[in-house]
């Protein structure tokens, strides 16, 4: 358990902007900062992050929050994982004790992964620059390869004995689970390290006698591993490269190799190059080049190129200047451009890779000629699937696919663009382009719509996310809510005497506590009454501020409601800015809680008058009767009061 003055201490030293900037890629805007978010996929900026409140929030999704928040819903961490890489990034030292065997039970399963991973990137670590199978098989082949002790070190490169028992043997003797080493498809946990033999049941390790490269998160988590069989025992062997497998820390159509070294290149550069294997990564590296990343295989998802949109728009595509490479090309550049990603393609000499070119060109080689050889993906296309193409038939078959890639690029003027240029290197009319792409795109839709109908006639769900706090709140008890949360400590009233002579003052979070207890009424969702009750127990103490306690408030659910809710959605000038003066607190308190009223009551009316239809006996309708009467004059009462017409 962390207490709970670490974690004050946590909170206070987090700063918001460099939290969030280890993600994602941020630009100043008047006081804030704005970038694309990273919850959803988005082609405008709408996630803005907030210094003075030391928030961030997205005006898209609405996720959001502090610090531990953020790191909370970004990494998929528990609270408590969230405040240990908050406290590991600003060096505070957290004392716990070790776990008992039942604590370390209950301990999250991914935390335990991500420590076994850690734990074993250390030990292939050690077995590389320590052992001496480790340097005179692992290390020269890495040498061989013409990587630099640096560079080794950077990646974490490591090495694995052949002794297939050695690696588990260690980590069990050092207390680590089993089931945290094996692995279990059904409920994702385990890292799969090992696997258990058929003949005896003993572990096995699933890398030995390869060369490991650990694959990290965007934090620089370990992940998961990616081994490789050394040159010299590879012939004959089927599986050159074996990855760790699925888990519930690891999925490698989501993970990007050297995302966590790359990012801030990609950002400074507002481009990246991604090539096809790890060493091509490491290679560019070791020329100079550090905004490069791989996918794991050939394969692209596009879970991964969103990722990549978080920090540019700009992607470029490093393939092997031969067949098979071009069709990759072909088969991302449709998965990118719904993106809005601006795709460019590189190929290589014959005979090169990035791997091999790197080793013998410099950077600034290098990237002479990225400059001089990318191509557009358009254009390459164009290019790829006319060459030498005379057969009618063939030529509208590639047109048509061309055309198809048009209809992907989500933004108009760069489509416009794109659609001037085709018609003039293929020799066609703009509208015949138009109207395929449209004609295109309309079938697309009802395709779409006629699989959601057999969807639903063949009793297929479709997916819902339950409804949150602020989705099932009336709009009124938002406004009361956030009245609570921005200036619940705020006096309103001063002076006013009691039953017993005496004077009190009150502040917003007990006016609205004091008028709504009157007549036994509270808030639609729980949480608001307790944001209620918590603001009216604190606001008396000495240097309370409302709107720092709830967004440091060590419920996440809390958290999260009063980051929304202390959002200012538009920034307005001073002269327009809303006053917030002791006099306009009152008045829009006293307005906001007769709207309360009069939702409760038009609600409430709603509800009798549906009885009335739904009865027939004449007792229960002459009560009802009686009833609705008393709420309409209530209603009314109120409606002049709002300045309202009086309802008939």
């Amino acid at each position: 358990m962390i207490d709970k003055a670490t974690i004050a201490r946590i909170m206070d030293a987090a700063n918001i902007v460099e939290v969030v900037s280890e993600f994602v890629t941020l630009r100043r805007s008047g006081a804030n900062y704005k970038g694309l978010c990273p919850f959803h996929n988005e082609k405008t900026p709408s996630f803005v992050v907030t210094p003075s409140r030391n928030t961030c929030h997205c005006f898209g999704c609405g996720k959001g929050g502090n610090p531990v928040n953020f790191i909370m819903e970004h990494e998929q961490m528990t609270y408590p994982e969230a405040l240990r890489w908050l406290a590991n990034k600003y060096h505070i030292e957290i004392q716990e004790r070790e776990l008992s065997q039942e604590e370390r039970e209950a301990e999250n399963d991914r935390e335990s992964m991500f420590i076994v991973n850690e734990r074993a990137a250390k030990y292939f670590e050690d077995i590389l620059h320590n052992n001496v199978d480790g340097l005179a098989i692992g290390m020269q082949y890495l040498r061989s390869r013409g990587f630099r002790d640096d560079i080794i070190r950077k990646f974490r490169i490591g090495y694995d004995l052949q002794q297939v028992d050695a690696l588990p043997n260690q980590l069990l003797k050092e207390g680590f689970k089993e089931k945290y080493l094996l692995q279990n498809p059904e409920t994702g946990v385990g890292v799969g390290l090992c696997y258990k033999s058929d003949r005896d049941g003993k572990l096995i390790d699933r890398f030995a006698g390869r060369v490991v490269f650990p694959w990290f998160s965007l934090s620089g988590k370990v992940v998961g591993f990616n081994a490789r069989k050394l040159d010299s025992a590879t012939k004959g062997v089927q599986q050159k490269y074996v990855n760790s497998p699925a888990s519930n820390i690891y999925q490698k159509e989501r993970e990007l190799y050297g995302i966590h070294l790359a990012k801030k290149a990609i950002a400074q550069e507002n481009n990246v190059f991604v090539v096809e294997g790890q060493t091509d990564v490491i290679s560019m590296h070791q020329c100079g080049i550090e905004n490069v990343v791989a996918g794991s295989g050939t394969a692209f998802s596009v879970h991964q190129t969103r990722t990549l949109r978080r920090f540019t728009n700009n992607i470029t595509l490093i393939y092997d200047n031969d067949t098979a490479g071009k069709h990759a090309a072909m088969e991302r550049i449709d998965m990118m451009l719904p993106e809005g990603i601006n795709v460019k393609l590189l190929f290589l000499p014959e005979g090169e890779d990035p791997d091999s070119f790197s080793r013998n060109h410099t950077a600034a080689d290098f990237k002479r000629y990225i400059d001089e050889n990318q191509k557009d993906c358009i254009m390459f296309k164009i290019d790829f699937l006319l060459k030498g193409v005379t057969d009618p038939i063939k030529r509208s078959a590639a047109i048509n696919s061309i055309v198809k890639s048009l209809s992907l690029i989500p933004d108009q003027v760069v489509r416009a663009t794109y659609i001037h240029d085709t018609a003039f290197r293929l020799g066609m009319s703009e509208q015949v382009i138009i109207n395929q792409m449209n004609k295109m795109i309309r079938g697309e839709k009802d395709e779409k719509e006629k699989q959601e109908a057999r969807q639903q006639q063949q009793g297929i769900p479709t997916p819902l996310q339950p409804a949150t706090p602020m989705q099932r709140a009336t709009h009124v008890e938002e406004m009361m809510v956030q009245m609570v949360v921005r200036f619940g400590e705020r006096i309103i009233y001063r002076n006013l005497e009691t039953e017993d002579g005496n004077t009190i003052n009150l502040n917003v979070a007990q006016y609205i506590a004091y008028d709504l207890g009157q007549d036994a009424l509270s808030f639609s969702v729980p949480l608001f009454n307790r944001i209620l009750d918590e603001a009216v127990q604190h606001s008396t103490q000495k240097g309370f501020k409302a709107e720092s306690y709830f967004l440091n408030h060590q419920d996440v659910e809390i958290s999260k409601i009063a980051n929304k809710l202390s959002i200012d959605r538009v920034q307005l000038s001073k002269s327009l800015q809303q006053d917030n003066s002791e006099d306009s607190l009152r008045e829009r308190v006293v307005h906001l809680i007769l709207d309360f009223r009069m939702d409760y009551v038009k609600h409430h009316l709603n509800e009798l008058q549906l009885q009335m239809k739904q009865s027939k006996d004449f007792e229960e309708q002459m009560r009802l009767m009686k009833e609705i009467k008393d709420l309409q004059e209530i209603r009314n009462v109120l409606a002049r009061k709002l300045g309202n017409d009086i309802i008939v």
